[in-house]
This record gives structure tokens, sequence and C-alpha cells, in this order.
């Protein structure tokens, strides 16, 4: 070799910029905090989500899944917002009837009207049964 870059030695730094550049965007994403794991942290955090969902609901009971990926919020006037994580987001519904509603055992599984939004699983441990009861009667209301 006569006076050339070594082509080992360019390829080694190539490898090594892209993994600078890799660490670059993994800092600046976790810098902006992007991604990561988003969960429901409480009930009072459900509320505050149900009333950026929906203006003028007021919340006055909640039952979170144990995951905290989701939650359903009943309004004092009745309506019930369910609550799921979508991204790094949560994506609310309000639920109009007991169609598409499943209990097994801890589990109610609602599925709602919008395909996009699709059927959630919450896990609601032993208040599942009573929330279950109290979704029956939305139909009943009209």
């Amino acid at each position: 070799m006569s006076g050339g870059i070594n082509p080992l030695a360019g390829l080694a730094a190539q490898g090594l910029l892209s993994l600078v550049a890799i660490f670059a965007i993994w800092w600046v994403a976790r810098a902006m905090k992007l991604g990561g794991d988003v969960r429901i942290r409480d009930e009072d955090h459900a509320r505050a989500l149900a009333e950026e969902a929906i203006c003028g609901i007021d919340p006055v009971e909640v039952a979170l899944d144990r995951a905290r990926i989701g939650a359903l919020v009943r309004g004092a006037d009745g309506r019930v917002l369910l609550l799921r994580r979508h991204g790094s987001h949560f994506a609310a519904r309000l639920i109009v009837d007991y169609q598409g509603i499943r209990l097994d055992r801890q589990f109610l599984t609602i599925a709602t009207h919008e395909r996009r939004f699709g059927a959630v699983t919450l896990d609601l441990g032993a208040q599942a049964q009573a929330w279950a009861a109290s979704l029956r009667r939305l139909g009943a209301a009209r």
C-alpha cells in the first residue's frame, strides 16, 4: 500500500461515528423524556386525564388497572370514560352501552365501537364485578 488510508481503519472510524450518533440520539430522546414506560400514577392522575379528554366531566369514581395502563372513570352525571395507554400518551372513549363488555373473574374486557381504538382488558381485581354490574345499566338509561 502506498500512501492510502487503510480500508479497515476507515470502516472502524465509520463504525465509531455511527455509535457516537446513536448515543447522541439516545441522549436527546432521554433529555426530552420521549418514550419510556408511561403509566397512570394514581386516581388523581386518572381524574386529570379524564378532565383533559372531556371538558366538564366531574370524576367521582375511578377504577385503575393493576398495571396502571388503563382506567375507568365515572363522572357525576353517570357517564363512564375508558382510558388506555396509546404510545406515550393516553386515549379516552366514552362507554355508551354494555355491548362489547365481558367479565372474566377480575378482568373486564371492553370492546369499543371504534375499530381503531380496539378492545381493552383491564385487571380491576375485586372491583371488576361491581364495575361490570354498573356498566350493564348504561344501555337501560336510554
